[in-house]
This record gives structure tokens, sequence and C-alpha cells, in this order.
């Protein structure tokens, strides 16, 4: 999942398609296996660039991670509770635009995950010689996708969310929880409805409401840190939140 674009009505992110994508109130996924295969099948066919990560939307990159950073930085002050900076996982990692601009500059070391293989072949060029300190590159769905226990001070999970159902989003954010380090976190960065979940039947991904992404992590048994509107994005694209969790 990916920047979400409104446009004349429910429309995907790479122009105007309406009638695609359909309000629901409830977790809209009827068969897992399907909704897990279309998402894989939809990723293989995008081009392995920034642009391509981002649905068209390239030009919002740097604004995009100018807020993480300052979204971040205030987890890495000095303080009882500092979240150290040892190791980082980007989840839905792509070919590593956020590992290369967000995570490496602040990280010892990275590790990334992705359903795509060609996203991440295409990362160790990408990453250039910061590629060296990237720890382990893991081609998986985040479903099924276990972190090392204890291994890391921040997971960093943009724009993925959608591409799972209510219970494996749970179920994946507990693993999370078991894979942090002392002082680690857990960050959420993704789109939001202003009501309901929403079923976009192009990419096979859903996008949910605040109450519920809230209800789901409680569900997971973390607590919310700090939660912020991204801004500065294009207005026809869905409001964009950051949520920091431990």
């Amino acid at each position: 999942m990916r920047p979400l674009a409104l446009s004349g009505g429910w429309s995907r992110r790479r122009g105007v398609r309406v009638g695609i994508i359909s309000i629901m109130s409830t977790d809209p996924v009827e068969d897992e296996s399907q909704f897990y295969c279309k998402a894989k099948t939809y990723w293989k066919d995008v081009p392995p660039t920034v642009d391509g990560m981002l649905g068209g939307y390239g030009h919002i990159s740097s604004i995009d991670i100018n807020g993480s950073k300052k979204f971040l930085q205030r987890f890495l002050r000095d303080g009882p509770n500092k979240t150290g900076t040892s190791c980082a996982l980007d989840c839905g990692a792509g070919i590593g635009r956020i590992t290369k601009r967000l995570l490496l500059p602040i990280f010892k070391n990275v590790d990334m995950v992705d359903v795509t293989d060609k996203f991440l072949s295409k990362a160790k060029s990408y990453l250039g010689e910061d590629a060296k300190r990237i720890g382990d590159y893991y081609c998986c769905g985040l479903q099924e996708f276990v972190p090392e226990p204890n291994r890391y001070d921040v997971i960093w999970i943009q724009w993925v969310i959608g591409h799972l159902t209510d219970s494996h989003l749970v179920d994946f954010l507990k693993r999370c929880k078991a894979g942090l380090r002392p002082n680690g976190l857990i960050v959420i960065k993704d789109n939001m409805t202003q009501e309901g979940t929403i079923m976009d039947e192009v990419d096979s991904s859903v996008c949910r409401d605040m109450d519920l992404v809230r209800c789901l992590i409680r569900q997971a048994g973390l607590a919310v840190l700090a939660q912020e509107r991204q801004e500065n994005f294009p207005e026809e694209i869905y409001h964009v939140y950051s949520i920091a969790m431990r």
C-alpha cells in the first residue's frame, strides 16, 4: 500500500479509477489467500524505483522523510527511556527508500523485509556503499514474518499495514513487540480514512480509520506513545499519520 489519492470519488493511487474501492465497517477480507496472492501479483509489476514505491507520488519523498525524522528524533533524545540506535527493521521496505534516507543515517545496522524479491535485489545497488550495513534481507510477507527477539531498537512499518488482515496485523504487532530491545519502539506510518475501512481491489489492500488502528494496537498489547499527522502532503491524498508505540 502506498499514498492513496482521491479525485472525483474514491480512486486508486495512479490516476482516477472510480468504483473499485468500497467502504466497509468491518474487516472486508473474505478470502485471505486470494487477498495476499493478489497483492503479491500487483507489486511484481511495479517498477523498482522511488516513484514506483510511492505509487506515482515520488515527489513527496523528501517531505515524508523529513516528517518521519522529526517524529522519530523525539524518542532518541537523552533521558531514562531513550531509544537506542543499534539496529532497526524496515517493514515493507521495497527498494530501501526509508532505509537509505531515514534509518541508515541514524542506526548502525538495518534489516529489511519485503514480499517482492526484485525490490530487495534492487536495494543492494540503490543503497550503494551503505548496503554493507544491512544485516539481513528478508523476502517474506509480514503475515508470516517473525522478527528476531530482542533485536531491534526501532521497527518501522510504513504504507504496508493495509496488506494485512486485522487479525494478522494484531499478531504481527505482537511478534514485533517481542523483537524490541529495552526502550525499543514500533512506528506505524500509514493512510487513515476519516471513518470505516476502505478496500482497494487493485492492489488488494485495506485502509482503516484511526479508531480501528488504535484498537488493533491495543489488542496487540501495545500502548501508543505519540501520534502525529504528516504535514505538507498533497491535498488529494488521504491523511497520513505516524503512531509510535511500545
